[in-house]
């Protein structure tokens, strides 16, 4: 009897992870400032302008249209070619600390504002850290707790 309860808990679990399969978040950044829309179409009503390098999360892709969340979790539809500049974050705390390298005790950089761009260069490292560049050329390690966009 306990070998066809744990035979069902078993079929159970699996089915369970079926139907909700794991996805990562995907955000890719403007290249260009662009129209956002309110459905997938030039004729649609237009909701903002994206500046350039806006991170944007993808929630819906199609061939020439791709459905996003802003960082303010507002939902539009912006044209797939003006989703082409490079990966970018935005800072989502008050203020965050770009450090010398991946540890909380490490040398400031430079220190930023909510809603500052900055451009990604490389991949977080397993402790959360996130390579950044800033625009005035200036590189550094970033908490990826403190970022939108990735």
């Amino acid at each position: 009897m306990r070998r066809f309860y744990a035979g069902l808990l078993l079929t159970g679990g699996l089915l369970c992870m079926l139907a909700n399969p794991a996805s990562a978040l995907e955000y890719r950044s403007t290249g260009r400032a662009a129209i956002l829309y309110d459905a997938p179409s030039t004729a649609a009503g237009k909701l903002a302008v994206a500046g350039s390098g806006l991170p944007l999360e993808v929630v819906v892709d199609t061939d020439t249209w791709v459905k996003v969340r802003d960082y303010t979790g507002r939902l539009a539809w912006i044209e797939k070619a003006a989703l082409d500049g490079p990966h970018s974050v935005m800072i989502k705390t008050e203020t965050a600390t770009v450090r010398q390298q991946p540890k909380t005790d490490a040398s400031p950089v430079f220190r930023a504002t909510r809603g500052v761009l900055l451009d990604v260069t490389g991949k977080s490292d397993a402790n959360g850290w996130l390579q950044v560049k800033h625009a005035n050329g200036l590189t550094g390690w970033i908490s990826v707790q403190d970022v939108w966009g990735q």
